[in-house]
């Protein structure tokens, strides 16, 4: 067998998932994701792509979440001009967040400049709208149910429940031997226990395991989300306060919404002002009435403006700039959902900079907070945070729900790969940091797999993976 695996990116960090198979002289690209995190994360996101774009012979996507998708635009400004494969929601999706991720490219870049705080004169977008929408004609969508042949590779989209759209990878190369080598890229795995999405279907077999540890190491407790929900609205509500909430504008808002709703339904919460400050929140929730098979809500129900599950009572959708800007101004009580989930981007920054310093408000993340990032530095305790080159006191109450994270946890991560038969002959942990990934690699050594934690930009023979070539 002559390929091998290279891992240029979520190599001892979650973010920047790109992953390298070379198979008889061709090229194939396993994710293209952004870096996000601390500055030494997002300045690699600006160096020179590894292999020339244009050597690339196709591009696999696991789901639409930027750091699997965000840097594509970058790479096709850089030359690269064919076939990126995707499942039809995923390809959906990406049409809505490559426009906005460009957007904000663009945005910030023209804010840096008018305020001059940037060391560079003068600060440029990582890409484009025009490279989003050059990088938006090259996708080619794929059913779930379909296979891909690429000469004697072999592509098949199996649903990982963690987005809309969102899957794992089987990819099957030497197809014209006896027993062709399988590789499974597990892409972000979802929850057994989640309300709205349907839980990851079983991989069948893998002699190649190359797999996420976001929160290997760590167990979701599911029984206290609406309890712990309800307790953080109530004290908004008590001290008049606002509740700031950072999430992804793909699958987390929209689960946020599920529960608030279902709050509300219950009387367990009083109804209050719900804004949704995310143009691109506000576009994707239509798709889960588009692709009903990814998720468990009922479609009739979606499409009832009174009763969705995804809508709360006294909901504001907010798409406009200006309207953006009042709300920044906007008294309490009242949540606020707003991107970007790790408070890098978007304009959960303005928010940020409103309402931190006022303590009767909250802020509550809901999703993984990357090392570096403004989100994991308030969960450490930061008793100040900069933004746009300003410095403002935390004074806010800062609060996490990790349950309703999209990820599987340490356990879940475990019941998916007892579907294996047996152990691969080669498993690779990724898109975690160390302490995940030690887990993980502890708990699967015990079960007989031979476990590699990859460096970043090392390369594996996928006929002898243990070592680096």
């Amino acid at each position: 067998m002559s390929g091998h695996i290279q891992f240029l990116g979520a190599a001892g960090t979650v973010t920047g998932s790109r992953f390298l198979l070379t198979q008889n002289g061709s090229r194939f690209l396993v994710d293209c994701g952004l870096f996000q995190g601390g500055h030494k994360l997002k300045e690699a996101n600006w160096e020179p792509f590894p292999v020339q774009p244009e050597t690339l012979n196709a591009i696999f996507l696991t789901h639409a979440h930027i750091d699997h998708t965000g840097f594509l635009p970058r790479l096709v400004r850089q030359g690269y001009r064919g076939p990126i494969y995707a499942t039809e929601a995923t390809a959906a999706l990406l049409q809505i967040m490559l426009r906005d991720s460009a957007h904000l490219q663009e945005q910030d870049a023209a804010y840096t400049n008018q305020k001059k705080f940037s060391h560079h004169q003068p600060a440029l977008p990582l890409y484009t709208v025009a490279d989003a929408e050059n990088t938006l004609s090259l996708l080619q969508p794929i059913r779930f149910d379909q296979t891909l042949n690429l000469a004697d590779l072999e592509v098949s989209w199996r649903p990982a429940g963690h987005l809309l759209g969102s899957a794992f990878l089987e990819i099957e190369v030497d197809k014209g031997y006896r027993s062709p080598h399988r590789i499974v890229f597990s892409g972000d795995l979802g929850r057994y226990s989640s309300v709205v999405m349907r839980p990851p279907a079983p991989p069948r077999r893998a002699d190649t395991l190359v797999i996420e540890s976001t929160y290997a190491g760590r167990r979701h407790n599911d029984d206290d989300i609406d309890t712990t929900l309800q307790a953080i609205v109530n004290r908004i509500i008590a001290q008049q306060g606002v509740l700031l909430i950072p999430a992804f504008a793909v699958g987390r808002t929209q689960q946020v919404l599920f529960h608030l709703r279902r709050l509300q339904d219950a009387g367990r919460i009083e109804e209050l002002p719900i804004y949704i400050d995310s143009p691109m929140a506000v576009d994707a929730s239509h798709l889960y009435c588009r692709f009903g098979d990814d998720h468990n809500l009922d479609i009739n129900l979606l499409m009832d403006e009174e009763l969705c599950p995804l809508r709360c009572r006294d909901t504001h959708f907010i798409k406009e700039v200006e309207a953006s800007k009042e709300l920044v101004r906007q008294p309490g009580p009242a949540i606020v959902i707003s991107a970007s989930g790790m408070c890098t981007g978007g304009r959960i920054k303005h928010h940020l900079k409103s309402r931190i310093a006022d303590a009767r408000n909250t802020v509550l993340f809901v999703g993984y907070q990357a090392e570096g990032t403004r989100g994991r530095w308030l969960l450490n305790g930061a008793k100040e945070i900069r933004i746009h080159g300003t410095n403002y006191p935390v004074r806010a109450h800062i609060a996490s729900l990790q349950a309703l994270s999209g990820h599987a946890d340490h356990v879940e991560l475990l019941h998916w790969l007892s579907n294996l038969s047996r152990p691969p002959q080669n498993s690779f942990i990724v898109h975690g940091e160390s302490r995940g990934r030690l887990a993980l690699q502890a708990a699967l050594a015990q079960r007989g797999y031979p476990v590699t934690l990859p460096e970043l930009g090392q390369a594996f023979a996928l006929s002898n993976s243990r070592q680096p070539i």
